[in-house]
């Protein structure tokens, strides 16, 4: 019988609590919205509480999808580990050079402002 569950085996326990993020992360999570359920399963693993959903005047749909608040993001993984393991594979991790190049959003390893600081071009 355990066997049935061992696709469980990899997701991580809840945080015991929130912390902050201290330094400048190596990994970024970014949200794919297009793929998201909104069904906020990685809401609860993530150790920053940095995962929210986005506000409903954005799409106007039902059940939006979530976003991550960049600058409080630690990149530990756990979002996507979580959404990979339990739901629909929406959260990929991206280098943080990657993502600020891509997005023109500066991190910084202060947690404000919450989604970063835009990059002149």
């Amino acid at each position: 019988m355990a066997q049935i569950y061992d696709h469980y085996k990899n997701i991580p326990d809840f945080p015991e609590k929130i912390t902050e993020k201290k330094k400048k992360p190596k990994l970024m999570a970014v949200v794919n919205e297009g793929n998201c359920t909104g069904c906020e399963v990685c809401v609860p693993f993530c150790p920053v509480d940095c995962i929210e959903k986005v506000p409903r005047e954005k799409y106007d749909i039902p059940i939006p999808p979530v976003q991550i608040r960049f600058n409080e993001c630690i990149g530990c993984q756990i979002c996507a580990r979580v959404c990979t393991q339990l739901t629909w594979d929406a959260i990929e991790m991206m280098p943080t050079n990657k993502f600020e190049e891509k997005y023109g959003i500066g991190i910084t390893e202060s947690k404000h402002p919450a989604y970063g600081i835009p990059i002149k071009s």
